[in-house]
């Protein structure tokens, strides 16, 4: 790709070099640059890409982006000029966040059109959907990517997830791995924020999900109201083929209004209406895993599913995937095998055991989220739920007594440990906790040490009883003062069951 070809784009100009300069890669982050690359500056919420040009140039760039609606006082065409080698290519647009995405898709040859494009939005259910289904492409042997908060995964290699829809030159840097590795679809996680600040600009989705609106991420360099939150969410309906939504959320209709005058939308739901229901549902228990058994109408599949994931939301992120495969054509066997064998990652999360009770990680990290995963878990508990967490040091103390006040009500015992105490004392962050659980009267513990709290609560733990460890969920770190070391809450609960077992024989 030459500087000629991408002054093609609608608004680009040259302010100065020539139109054979060759651009093998775009990028925002100054300190990624390398010779070939063309640097973006855009504004950010703590800085402006405009103040980095110069050492993108430093670092090898080829050619710099600058936006015509930047601050001129602050950064002057000659001032820009002046500070590059004359070597150095300068272009203009209107608006570089947009442009991030338009040259990105250009350089990088178009990489969206070779994928099928599976899209979730809302506040809940978006992780597991997207693993949902991803596991049922991988069932119809369609190879995928994913992206989204817990990992991207680019021809089936793992990439750390640093957002949960990554900025689009990353996007579609990502997206041309994936197309060259031979994927065939992508499912993607598509965040108010990603979606506001045009991170999937360009993408044009097979089917794109809206699951449901809670109020969350209302804050200053976020969203300011509500209102802004759900009109960010419904602009993924921009461009897609088929629209999805929740028949079981309050906003349906309104979302529905935005997405029929750009979509096909079908409605999935519990509801007699909707377009994708489930019915004659069930919950199971067998060993150390549950989850739920429903049939399905569709206007694809008619049959019973199985998911290994409990709760009355989990139906509902099921329902999500399994609209969302039907409109890729994917055959109903692949759709059943695939939903049957889903695991997600640090949600709702099944740990293996030979000690016949039920261990689940979850990421509940704050007291809404708690309180809805121990609520799930008693449905399915006819015997004691032994409840393990901490709180995050450097994060809301109000959110420590809040969860310990959850914990006390809900849970037949509390193991009080450790999550990530950074720079605070962790006994002081447990003395917070302690401080919500015992107005309760709720009986608990103290364990600082994670480790040797998963192993007490599971130890002390009685056949039918459920230990569920929150809070961490994916994260594979602890975070101290002085250190951060590996810790992954399924890989610990598995070596406690692993050496109770071992102990008992």
């Amino acid at each position: 790709m030459h500087t000629g070809e991408l002054i093609k784009i609608e608004g680009m100009r040259i302010v100065r070099g020539g139109p054979d300069i060759n651009i093998g890669s775009v990028e925002f982050d100054s300190r990624k640059c390398a010779p070939g690359s063309l640097f973006v500056a855009i504004k950010g919420f703590n800085s402006d890409g405009h103040e980095y040009i110069t050492a993108a140039a430093e670092k090898g760039a080829s050619a710099v982006l600058i936006d015509s609606a930047r601050d001129k006082d602050l950064y002057p065409e000659s001032k820009i000029l002046d500070s590059l080698d004359p070597s150095v290519a300068v272009l203009e647009i209107e608006d570089t966040r947009k442009a991030l995405a338009t040259t990105s898709r250009e350089v990088y040859n178009h990489p969206e059109e070779k994928l099928n494009i599976l899209g979730i939005t809302g506040t809940k259910g978006k992780t597991t959907i997207t693993f949902m289904l991803r596991s049922i492409l991988e069932a119809a042997e369609i190879p995928s990517g994913l992206i989204g908060t817990v990992v991207n995964i680019a021809g089936g290699e793992k990439i750390k997830s640093l957002h949960t829809t990554p900025e689009s030159s990353d996007l579609y840097k990502m997206m041309k791995g994936m197309a060259d590795a031979g994927d065939k679809a992508l499912v993607m996680e598509v965040s108010s924020q990603g979606l506001k600040y045009d991170r999937a600009y360009g993408i044009r989705y097979k089917a794109a999900a809206f699951t449901n609106l809670y109020e969350d991420h209302i804050a200053p360099n976020e969203h300011p109201d509500m209102d802004d939150y759900f009109k960010s969410k419904l602009k993924i309906f921009d461009n897609c083929e088929t629209g999805i939504i929740n028949a079981d959320t309050p906003y349906k209709d309104e979302a529905a209004s935005y997405a029929s005058d750009k979509c096909r939308v079908l409605f999935y739901g519990t509801a007699e209406d909707a377009d994708i229901r489930a019915y004659d549902i069930r919950h199971y228990s067998e060993g150390y895993e549950s989850g739920s058994v429903f049939k399905i109408s569709s206007p694809w599949y008619e049959g019973e599913i199985k998911i290994p994931l409990p709760g009355s939301f989990n139906v509902s992120n099921a329902l999500c995937a399994i609209s969302c495969a039907g409109v890729a054509g994917i055959p109903f066997e692949a759709v059943a095998k695939g939903l049957e064998t889903a695991h997600v990652p640090g949600r709702m999360q099944p740990v293996a055991n030979e000690l016949g009770i039920s261990v689940i990680v979850d990421y509940a990290h704050n007291a809404a989220a708690l309180e809805n995963v121990l609520s799930t878990v008693r449905e399915y508990s006819a015997k004691r739920i032994i409840s393990v967490f901490g709180c995050g040091g450097q994060r809301s103390r109000t959110r420590r007594f809040e969860m310990g006040e959850v914990s006390g009500k809900m849970a037949d015992l509390t193991v009080i440990t450790s999550d990530n105490p950074r720079a605070e004392d962790p006994m002081a962050i447990i003395e917070d906790i302690v401080t919500g659980i015992k107005p309760t009267g709720g009986l608990f513990e103290i364990e600082p040490d994670r480790a040797k709290a998963i192993k007490h609560a599971m130890s002390i733990a009685l056949p039918g009883d459920v230990v569920l460890i929150a809070g961490k969920g994916h994260e594979d770190y602890q975070i101290f003062a002085d250190r951060t070391i590996h810790f992954d809450d399924v890989e610990e609960a598995a070596k406690a069951a692993s050496e109770i077992r071992e102990e008992r024989q």
